[in-house]
């Protein structure tokens, strides 16, 4: 049994709140997704190759991978939490379907689709387990169910700056590699954490390139104090530099699941 998880409980994941900030970055979204999209190359390469036709971009976004699965001929479901970011999908036909649903309560039969494909969603949800349940659920035999998450550590440069200001991280926590782990035991599966660092020449850039991918969503919400200015400033005075860039780590977990 997996307990004392260190993710946020249901009764603190807001997903309406997660799903507004989500669809009000679909305008920008893929200007500022590199690392989804480098997360997501890695993912489609793990089973690109895979003779299944049909395939569920659960948490698509703004389709971007939704339209790389159809260049290689298969047919696609996109599934998203956010109005904004599915409608968005659809209006540079990403994807030949189109679902607003939940991964945790995904709206489709049993043994739908030959590929699950999940790049940086499962993180939003309140229960990993049960998000793995559901696409394992809907994945047909001999098919594969492919995610990749954050892991705790993540944003942690982040987090310790924003914790010498105000005593608070003010960054969301993920789970652990052992609870990503747990959650993947009732599977045949495989595991590979990855750590990406990206660098920006202020803090500004930093927190607008997470503004710009909609990722600024706080389970816990926001503490009140200095105006916005202010607070960024006091940020780029406690943020620890690194040959004079401003850091921000990802620790990354790529999970593929086969359905036997």
């Amino acid at each position: 049994m997996w307990v004392n998880k260190p993710q946020a409980n249901k009764s603190t994941i807001n997903k309406p709140a997660i799903a507004a900030a989500f669809s009000r970055a679909a305008g920008s979204y893929d200007t500022a997704a590199d690392l989804q999209r480098e997360t997501g190359d890695i993912l489609l390469a793990l089973a690109a190759q895979h003779p299944g036709m049909s395939v569920l971009d659960a948490g698509c976004g703004t389709g971007h991978f939704s339209r790389r699965w159809r260049e290689l001929g298969k047919h696609v479901i996109a599934l998203d939490l956010a109005a904004g970011m599915l409608a968005h999908a659809q209006q540079q036909q990403a994807a030949d379907d189109y679902l607003l649903g939940d991964i945790e309560s995904i709206p489709l039969a049993d043994h739908s689709v030959d590929i699950c494909f999940s790049n940086l969603a499962v993180q939003w949800c309140a229960d990993l387990p049960l998000a793995l349940a559901e696409l394992h659920r809907i994945t047909r035999p001999g098919g594969v169910v492919l995610f990749s998450t954050l892991a705790s550590g993540s944003l942690d440069e982040l987090g310790q700056a924003w914790q010498q200001i105000d005593g608070k991280r003010h960054v969301n926590d993920f789970l652990s590699f052992q609870h990503i782990s747990a959650a993947c035991q009732g599977y045949r599966h495989t595991l590979t954490p990855q750590l990406h660092q990206q660098q920006f020449p202020d803090v500004i850039a930093l927190m607008r390139s997470l503004q710009g991918i909609g990722a600024t969503h706080l389970h816990q919400g926001r503490a009140a104090g200095l105006s916005g200015r202010q607070r960024l400033m006091a940020l780029q005075r406690a943020y620890s530099t690194q040959s004079g860039y401003y850091p921000l780590s990802y620790h990354l977990v790529y999970g593929v699941i086969y359905r036997d």
